[in-house]
């Protein structure tokens, strides 16, 4: 049963209501301007279950274009769109874009996960040097702790270097780079390192660092103290996969250990979603 909502407002208020829907359908369903009033009455007096009906109705008197606007607003949203068969894109949330735009059904909201820095890094002992590489993906970083994600996320970010990494990116043609922080540890004084000696290969293919830009003031040097730190972050070509295994490679001392961690990612991804979902 069709039920005119507006029948019981009184005249006054029925007409006002009719003049201010015409002018909203006219506004936002791109109704073609040649329809006739009467058409515009009728639509303001019917609601949504008829709306159908309506459609139907209007085939005969309406552009082909405004029938199918018509349908898209006021009938409920079928399992498959118009002539092309597609059906609405749903509207999604900002996490969701993240993802879309990413590229990536692994990003998780931030601020939820629990990790921290060393349950996520590649760990390469070299002669008095400890070194650390994390990779600086969102879909990575995210399941940090709150506090650790806030502070990897400003050492990629911060201080202007994010205008840093895409100039860099630009400069070298490289679209979406992989971006990575590496450290290196002094285990013993006097010790040494090769700023830029690495290489990671994944799927089969060798990545090596296309640019550095460093966050400590003497890493330059390639001299580390003892219990001091020197760091930088590494810009790769776009490519390298996290979710599968790594063979990470620092003057020529291999490691594989990425392996052990992708389980405790996948683990932590899914307690994230399930936090998230209890909230």
């Amino acid at each position: 049963m069709e039920i005119h909502g507006v029948t019981r407002l009184g005249a006054h208020l029925r007409a006002h209501l009719r003049a201010h829907l015409r002018a909203h359908l006219r506004a936002h369903l791109h109704v073609h301007p040649r329809t006739h009033p009467r058409v515009l009455a009728l639509l303001a007096d019917i609601t949504l279950p008829a709306a159908s009906a309506l459609a139907r109705f209007a085939t005969a008197i309406l552009p082909a274009a405004s029938v199918l606007a018509l349908a898209a607003c006021g009938a409920a949203p079928a399992a498959s769109g118009g002539a092309g068969g597609q059906a609405p894109s749903p509207v999604r949330s900002g996490t969701a874009l993240g993802a879309a735009e990413s590229g990536s059904d692994d990003l998780v909201p931030a601020g939820y996960g629990s990790l921290r820095q060393d349950d996520i890094s590649v760990r390469v002992r070299l002669q008095g040097v400890l070194v650390r590489a994390i990779p600086l993906d969102e879909s990575v970083i995210r399941l940090l702790s709150p506090d650790s994600y806030r502070a990897l996320r400003e050492l990629r970010d911060g201080g202007g270097r994010r205008a840093q990494i895409d100039r860099a990116a630009q400069r070298l043609g490289v679209q979406d780079p992989s971006l990575w922080y590496v450290s290196y540890f002094g285990v013993q004084t006097g010790a040494q390192y090769v700023a830029g000696d690495m290489d990671i290969v994944s799927g089969g293919r060798d990545f090596r660092p296309l640019d550095v830009i460093p966050l400590t003031a003497g890493f330059g040097s390639q001299r580390v103290g003892q219990r001091e730190v020197q760091s930088a972050i590494y810009i790769f070509d776009h490519g390298i996969d996290t979710d599968h295994a790594l063979t990470v490679t620092v003057q020529s001392v291999p490691t594989t250990n990425w392996s052990q961690v992708i389980p405790v990612i996948e683990r932590e991804r899914a307690l994230v979603r399930s936090r998230v979902r209890g909230r």
